[in-house]
């Protein structure tokens, strides 16, 4: 199969929203790394300002971290399609407290993917108003 094609199969949509529903979202380490393992390369690469993290562990335990810091029931929801070609999606998202009410912290990702899998993650924060 040749790249071109292999990109054009690639369903941003579905990944990006598990990532950030199944992954981003998900304070239960097991269930966390499950999702890992579906939707990223074994040497796959998290980037986030001020720090990089590769590996399925680490980025497992760098989410956990960040989950940590927030209050419980607060998760990231997408906010809106994903879109994506020739091996880069990007999907908007945006933190949402227990209830689905916006908090005020929003993003974009944007990952490469190899596979059908995101092998580069890069998290962009929104600038605060």
């Amino acid at each position: 199969m040749s790249s071109k094609s292999e990109a054009a199969q690639v369903d941003y949509d579905t990944i990006l929203k598990a990532n950030a529903t199944q992954v981003f979202s998900q304070r239960d380490a097991v269930a966390r790394r499950r999702a890992l393992e579906r939707l990223w390369v074994s040497d796959g690469v998290l980037y986030e300002e001020g720090h990089v993290v590769t590996g399925l562990d680490a980025i497992s335990s760098a989410v956990g971290a960040l989950l940590d810091t927030l209050p419980p029931g607060m998760a990231f929801a997408p906010a809106g399609r994903a879109v994506g070609h020739h091996g880069l999606g990007r999907l908007r998202w945006r933190a949402v407290d227990d209830k689905g009410q916006p908090a005020p912290v929003s993003g974009t990702d944007v990952a490469l993917f190899r596979d059908g899998k995101i092998t580069q993650l890069y998290v962009l924060l929104d600038p605060s108003e």
